[in-house]
């Protein structure tokens, strides 16, 4: 214990010394040569901004940059979300192009002015990629109509910037951050069509996204729904900006683009509800739908078992479960400890409910999503499944878990799903395996979590937890043997004979960064047993 706590250390001091070394590097004028090493290309190619679309939230009422104090709106007390948001240009896409072209292409000086030289703060990896994308995209505000002068200045910071995105891509340790910085890589390359350097190793970079962070079946290695339609966004956007530019679309991207939207498919369009798996929350997809619609996108898949996910399904329920192992601790920084935890629709509205997903790193709550207590999962003596460890910025797991003996059966008058996994194997020595099965015609479902022991030694406490949606209400019946459900205008009834049955208060992150007060019901228990069985059922009154 005390060697791994002292090479903790020391793999601390050792980075801390990277850091420290890259630094001065980054801010020599050596790193300025060298990424300022450009080209007198022109742009040609010029992006429609409607094409990113499914990525900006465009405003109903468009602003006019006369709106904004351009001389000072660089001022240096903005809060950092406020610093980011005005660094990354993005907020160009909500101006009308009425605008005047002269005071846009003003602001676009004045940051050049204050950050032509690289900066930690304003060239960071995701603010620079997204700046380009919304200097191009933008080009009827902030490249027409321009002198030759500030032509050429545009141009080259363009480039610039785009030099550091190739020096930093490989550092970057966000796959998202990556995968916006080979847009931006691509773009300049389409847009100054006669350098090739930029277009070649955009594309080689996507290749190594590909292959290192998506599955065979197009799904993410981090199991990620949120990262699955981010991937699909920004892969169709790239491909757009090559049909548009009359480019020849390299036919790995369709080929990449064909598995994700299958994986889009079978996880959203297939039930069109958002389940809290593993980094999600509720989401407005069914925007994104409309998008895929204008641009001719179409995708199918009929299977209910994909990414580790399974979705069964008729016109009345929707039960969904989790039975795939952790991922790698390189894709794990959105991970959630809630493997075999499920959900329940009834009738478009969601019956049983993991907590979602609070995605802020920087606050408390993050940590707490990720625990297997705020799943519909159990849990033994307060621990959860995973181990996480934190990184840099990031919680990561330390010790994952394995999913094995997975089990699934779908017909019209009897479903089942089941699986075991190892994640209480070292600690309690404890295998957990969980069996649900639903019949449709009596709108009724059995489950069973068993707890295998190989040596039953020392009694261990564990929680078996349902969570519910804010807007539902429970009720505890006089025997105690059985809590009602409310949603809406439906009844239902948990009951669990063997164990006691409570009710507690929660906490729901179902919405991005928020939180509402939940419920959920929870069986409490003593294991001293090598082979314990808790059934439990829902059924609908």
């Amino acid at each position: 214990m005390i060697n791994r706590y002292y090479l903790s250390i020391l793999g601390q001091f050792y980075l801390n010394i990277i850091k420290s070394f890259k630094s001065i590097y980054q801010n020599s004028n050596f790193y300025e040569k060298k990424i300022s090493k450009t080209f007198d290309n022109s742009f040609e190619y010029k992006p429609s901004p409607h094409l990113l679309s499914s990525i900006i939230k465009y405003q109903n009422k468009k602003y006019k940059i006369e709106d904004f104090a351009i001389e000072s709106i660089w001022q240096k007390n903005l809060s950092s979300k406020d610093y980011e948001k005005l660094n990354n240009f993005f907020w160009f896409f909500s101006l009308d192009l009425k605008s005047s072209k002269k005071n846009t292409q003003t602001v676009i000086k004045n940051w050049i002015l204050n950050n032509s030289k690289y900066q930690k703060k304003s060239w960071e990896f995701d603010l620079t990629a997204k700046r380009i994308i919304s200097w191009l995209s933008n080009h009827q505000l902030t490249y027409e109509d321009s002198e030759q002068e500030y032509r050429s200045t545009f141009d080259h910071m363009i480039q610039k910037q785009t030099n550091h995105l190739l020096n930093e891509i490989k550092n970057s340790e966000e796959v998202e951050n990556k995968m916006i910085g080979c847009a931006a890589i691509i773009l300049t390359g389409l847009a100054y069509k006669n350098e090739k350097q930029y277009l070649d190793n955009g594309l080689n970079f996507l290749k190594n996204i590909i292959k290192s962070s998506i599955d065979n079946q197009g799904f993410p290695k981090s199991r990620n729904i949120r990262q699955l339609t981010f991937y699909l966004k920004y892969f169709i956007i790239i491909r757009e900006w090559f049909k548009e530019s009359q480019s020849l679309i390299p036919e790995y991207i369709d080929e990449t683009i064909y598995y994700l939207g299958s994986s889009y498919a079978f996880i959203w369009q297939n039930v069109k509800q958002d389940i809290f798996f593993n980094g999600n929350y509720s989401s407005d997809n069914n925007e994104f739908d409309q998008y895929l619609k204008r641009f001719g996108y179409s995708f199918k898949n009929q299977i209910n078992e994909l990414g580790g996910y399974v979705i069964l399904k008729n016109k009345k329920i929707i039960l969904a479960a989790d039975i795939g192992s952790s991922p790698n601790k390189t894709f794990s920084n959105d991970y959630q400890a809630g493997a075999l935890s499920f959900e329940i629709f009834s009738n478009d509205k969601k019956l049983i409910s993991n907590a979602g997903y609070y995605s802020d790193k920087n606050n408390k709550f993050n940590k707490l999503s990720k625990s297997t207590a705020l799943h519909c999962a159990l849990t033994i003596e307060d621990y959860s499944s995973c181990n996480f460890i934190k990184g840099s910025n990031n919680l990561f797991i330390d010790k994952g878990l394995k999913v094995t003996k997975k089990n699934v059966i779908f017909k019209n008058n009897y479903w089942k799903i089941s699986g075991t996994h190892d994640g209480y194997s070292i600690k309690f020595g404890t295998i957990y395996e969980r069996e649900i099965e639903f019949y449709p015609e009596q709108m009724k479902f059995i489950g069973y979590d068993k707890l295998f022991r190989k040596v039953s030694n020392k009694e261990i406490k564990f929680d078996i937890r349902f969570h519910l949606d804010p807007e539902s209400k429970v009720m505890k019946t006089q025997d105690n043997k059985s809590i009602l459900i409310e949603v809406e205008d439906e009844g239902w009834k948990f009951s669990c004979d063997n164990f006691d049955i409570n009710i507690d208060n929660g906490l729901y992150f179902g919405n991005k960064n928020s939180y509402k007060e939940n419920q959920n019901i929870f069986i409490s228990g003593i294991n001293k047993e090598k082979k314990q069985i808790i059934k439990w059922e829902i059924s609908k009154l």
